[in-house]
């Protein structure tokens, strides 16, 4: 039986800002594929949601032809979300293998999933979010890779709004600043539980998971005519990329 209400999918939704995103557009009224690697974690989401579980590494090409095939004909927000930072070295002393899976799961996998589910998002009038970053729109020492990687998303994003220019679909990019959110710091860090603390140290209102999944919510249920180019969003503490508040 066909649902009856707007379909969105979400990619890295088993945590974090993904599986807020899910939680918000599912309360909006949409009905959720909820797409990520950690199965359980999706399918406890999905029950909870009234949506459905696709487990999706979204590097992998055979996942991400499941995930159309789950989709079907149409479908009316995609939210590629999945994506991540891993380490903090100088260029100097770049590992270049964790370069790589940031540009494959950052940029490469944005652009795959995207084409995969492209038909079914112009069939259906659609939106498609990106979760960026401002480190997208300025560079930081230590963030090389991602930072490459999170500019390489912004072309992307502007690339296809240019190319669906006759297309009834929307193209948006969400860039959050800093975000404190299950794991993003503690993966970036290896694990490094003290590490991770430090991002956010004396900062008393950092983003949450749940501010940035309001906003993307915000920019799927706008008229069909409204295209939000890009939202850049920090918390009041964070006046630019290296300029925070922390109280002692």
């Amino acid at each position: 039986m066909t649902s009856e209400r707007p379909l969105a999918v979400v990619t890295g939704a088993s945590s974090g800002i993904g599986a807020a995103s899910a939680r918000y557009l599912a309360r909006a009224g949409f009905e959720v594929i909820c797409a990520a690697r950690r199965l359980d974690r999706i399918e406890a989401l999905a029950k909870e949601i009234d949506g459905r579980a696709v487990q999706c590494d979204v590097t992998s090409a055979e996942d991400v032809a499941a995930l159309a095939a789950a989709v079907g004909d149409q479908l009316q927000v995609l939210v590629n979300n999945a994506g991540g930072a891993f380490g903090f070295e100088p260029v100097a002393e770049a590992d270049l293998d964790a370069w790589r899976r940031m540009f494959e799961v950052n940029v490469i996998a944005v652009a795959a999933v995207t084409k995969s589910l492209l038909p079914a998002l112009i069939a259906g009038r659609g939106t498609i979010i990106v979760m960026g970053s401002t480190a997208g729109q300025v560079a930081y020492e230590g963030g090389g890779g991602y930072v490459a990687a999170k500019h390489g998303a912004k072309a992307v994003v502007d690339t296809l709004r240019l190319e669906l220019w006759d297309q009834p679909v929307r193209v948006t990019e969400i860039a959050p600043g800093m975000v404190q959110s299950e794991g993003f710091a503690l993966t970036r860090f290896g694990g490094d539980q003290a590490k991770a603390d430090a991002v956010y140290a004396g900062v008393r209102e950092p983003l949450t998971a749940d501010d940035i999944a309001d906003i993307v919510t915000y920019v799927a249920t706008r008229p069909a005519h409204v295209n939000l180019d890009r939202i850049t969003v920090r918390p009041r503490a964070q006046a630019a990329q290296h300029k925070v508040f922390r109280e002692q």
